[in-house]
């Protein structure tokens, strides 16, 4: 993989169910709003296609082409076959590496060494990953905790981007 500068990467982690796309999905449109342009990498643990059988990219693919770019005036889909081993979220980021993105959010590689905001639900009695994760720069929960890290509210996603964007913009700038 050659040479490429990248965008800050924050990611979201936290037990199935706790409400991390939910949470993102309400804070990128607030970042949008400040100013930044967002991308995005979910990792999945299941397999899936995002071209349909009877579709021309689907038979090429089939065929044995990878790459397959799909481009439109719309948007564009790049669909890479991968090797059967787990894919790691470096690998993954060249896809920022000519985009004019400001931020790259994560959902998925928790057990990666990146920052990260753990996301935790006091109903769901899930056992806290920040304790054996030093990656992990801030929670998000819905009750307050004492903990050596910033806490946030995962209700309030306008605090969780202010804290996103000091802890990623304001420090470089001089105010």
């Amino acid at each position: 993989m050659g040479n490429y500068s990248l965008p800050p990467v924050l990611g979201f982690a936290a037990s199935s169910g706790t409400g991390k796309t939910t949470l993102i999905s309400r804070l990128i449109p607030i970042l949008n709003e400040r100013g930044f342009k967002v991308g995005l990498i979910k990792h999945s643990h299941h397999d899936f296609d995002i071209d349909q059988p009877g579709k021309d990219s689907y038979r090429l693919r089939k065929a044995g082409a990878s790459p397959v770019v799909l481009v439109s005036s719309h948007r564009r889909a790049v669909i890479t076959e991968l090797a059967s081993s787990e894919p790691t979220l470096h690998e993954q980021l060249y896809c920022f590496s000519n985009q004019p993105v400001d931020l790259v959010i994560v959902e998925g590689f928790k057990h990666e060494q990146f920052a990260k905001i753990e996301l935790h639900r006091s109903e769901l009695n899930c056992t806290f990953l920040h304790t054996e994760d030093s990656s992990i720069i801030a929670i998000a929960s819905n009750k307050i905790l004492s903990t050596d890290i910033p806490c946030l509210n995962i209700n309030e996603p306008d605090q969780v981007a202010d804290f996103i964007i000091h802890q990623f913009f304001k420090e470089n700038n001089c105010e």
